[in-house]
């Protein structure tokens, strides 16, 4: 018996297995999305650009919030990925079937029955902290892209242990020299 064809075998099917599942998860090939296809994160973009509005500062979209949920989801929030499943997708339903397509006032009246309708309550619910969690949280998770809910608060960002402060110029995300 050949043992690097053996080996040569085994990781190929590893790979594909991991690829396989990687699909399974939601996120398309070529994307930056773990978790969502690309429909469910424009609706959720658009769903937390209420939540988080943009003014002179960036809102939930400039922070990087929907990437923040997608990355958590693809492990500390594992369980909750149904429910952010069902719950953008009942989002969608009620504003018509593309709640990121619909006028503002079509999503407005969608939002409000999302947050009072029993049946939809408890996503809202869960969206509401994490979107909080990724524009306030610590950058390295995932969201506050930038720094930008510390900028807006005037918090200078935390140094990271055995690291230079982060740059906060345009750039950002490079250690200052």
């Amino acid at each position: 018996m050949n043992v690097s064809r053996t080996r040569r075998t085994f990781l190929g099917a590893a790979a594909a297995a991991a690829i396989s599942g990687a699909a399974g998860c939601g996120g398309a090939r070529g994307t930056t999305w773990r978790v969502f296809s690309g429909h469910e994160a424009r609706t959720l973009d658009a769903l937390l650009e209420w939540i988080i509005p943009e003014d002179d500062s960036p809102g939930a979209r400039g922070a990087g919030v929907s990437h923040y949920i997608d990355r958590q989801l693809s492990t500390h929030f594992r369980e909750h990925r149904q429910a952010y499943r069902d719950g953008l997708a009942a989002t969608d339903r009620l504003a018509g079937g593309d709640f990121a397509g619909a006028p503002r006032k079509q999503q407005q009246a969608a939002l409000r029955k999302l947050q009072r309708d029993p049946a939809t309550r408890p996503f809202f619910n869960l969206l509401v902290p994490h979107a909080m969690q990724g524009f306030y949280g610590n950058p390295r998770h995932g969201g506050n892209r930038d720094f930008a809910s510390w900028r807006m608060l005037g918090v200078p960002p935390l140094p990271v242990r055995g690291r230079s402060q982060y740059d906060l110029t345009a750039g950002g995300g490079n250690a200052k020299s």
